[in-house]
């Protein structure tokens, strides 16, 4: 998916145990519209144009609530965790928009998962370099549903892959946005999983809106804690025959997210300057799927007790960080590996770098020993640098 690499797969949406939040929703289906939806839909061509008018002050709050496991053969507890989910305009300096993202519990509070304990921030131009064609799929049903306070005329998307072990899909889209333009009109989304998964859901429902004035104003923020568009980092790969230097570079687009990794090769321009390739994702769905991989990934950091402390640096950033070392003996070939991860997500010495590289290891390597107990490496990774690219908006 565009905003996740493999190894973190940021789109997929966990296996968890839905927990459903006490609701205020009420539907009334009509006869269902063609059940492959190939184009655009009127309302996501809508919220593209209200990007263009956004005011500071814009407002739209979630309820969520996501619950994982306990795996089917292996037994264990379930883990849940709910709150609100809010997104706000807090800068316009078009064709740019500034949106802080926020997870809490119901009263607002910070929860105790590291992955959602933080706002993040994430500019948005409200232009678009090219057209996007991103269909939600499935069976479509038009439908009036009431949330927030208002009856919207909407379309509800069902896609069931539970004959084929995969998730119950469901989305809840305005025909007009109006004030839910920052995630394309959605009111209610739900996605279960089901068949050989770990039980699992997780939900979205809207609770409330709340439009800025047209007088409203405020700086820009500084990108400190990016959720990725605006950002970049670079690792070293030293795998495969090749080793060198990848970066990975977000943007984000009228509400959707772009994301490019390829190698760094000799002086380049400037960095993240092109996304013609680069595959869009809404901003709802890849904000559905946190919650779930916060329970998915368990504690942090997830090393082991037997870690070591140390200290991670990279061109002038430095960040308190825990080592987790092992070892294992194949056929006789004896390897040892080891994995650095930041002892604190959040920490001050990682400001500016993208979301998703906070929850991968800052540095990672394998060697094999050999005769006399040397070690001789067998390639790893390491971050080098990060920074904005988006250096001065016009």
């Amino acid at each position: 998916m565009p905003m996740r690499p493999t190894a973190l797969p940021f789109a997929a949406l966990l296996s968890a145990t839905l927990s459903f939040l006490p609701g205020c929703e009420s539907t009334k289906s009509s006869a269902p519209s063609p059940s492959d939806t190939r184009t655009q839909e009127p309302a996501s061509l809508a919220a593209d144009d209200a990007w263009s008018r956004a005011r500071v002050g814009d407002r739209v709050t979630y309820a969520f609530s996501a619950t994982q496991g306990p795996e089917p053969r292996s037994g264990g507890t379930a883990r849940t965790v709910a709150g609100q989910l809010t997104l706000e305009v807090v800068a316009v300096q078009q064709p740019w928009v500034w949106v802080r993202v926020a997870f809490t519990d119901a009263s607002g509070k910070p929860l105790a998962q590291p992955r959602l304990a933080t706002d993040l921030l994430l500019p948005v131009r409200a232009e678009t370099t090219r057209p996007f064609d991103v269909p939600h799929g499935g069976q479509a049903t038009a439908e009036k549903t009431s949330s927030a306070g208002r009856t919207w005329e909407a379309v509800r998307y069902v896609t069931d892959q539970r004959p084929f072990d995969g998730p119950l899909r469901t989305r809840v889209y305005a025909n007009t946005p109006g004030p839910l333009y920052l995630t394309h009109g959605l009111i209610d989304a739900s996605t279960v999983s089901a068949g050989f998964r770990i039980p699992g859901g997780v939900e979205l429902t809207l609770r409330e809106f709340r439009e800025g004035s047209a007088d409203a104003s405020a700086p820009v923020p500084a990108l400190e804690r990016p959720l990725g568009p605006g950002a970049y980092y670079e690792r070293y790969v030293d795998v495969g025959p090749a080793p060198g230097v990848q970066r990975v570079c977000f943007a984000a687009e009228r509400g959707y997210l772009l994301r490019t990794e390829g190698p760094v090769e000799g002086a380049q321009a400037a960095p993240c300057a092109d996304f013609s390739q680069a595959e869009p994702e809404a901003l709802e769905e890849l904000l559905l799927s946190l919650p779930s991989e916060a329970l998915a990934s368990g504690e942090w950091p997830p090393a082991a007790a037997s870690s070591t402390r140390g200290t991670f640096t990279a061109e002038g950033h430095s960040v308190p960080v825990l080592i987790e070392q092992s070892s294992e003996n194949v056929e006789g070939v004896q390897r040892a590996f080891s994995e650095t991860y930041a002892a604190e997500p959040w920490a001050p010495g990682l400001a500016g770098l993208p979301y998703e590289a906070r929850f991968q290891p800052l540095a990672s390597g394998t060697e094999r020993v050999v005769a006399g107990g040397k070690r001789e490496s067998e390639g790893g990774t390491r971050l080098m640098r990060w920074g904005s690219w988006l250096v001065s908006p016009k």
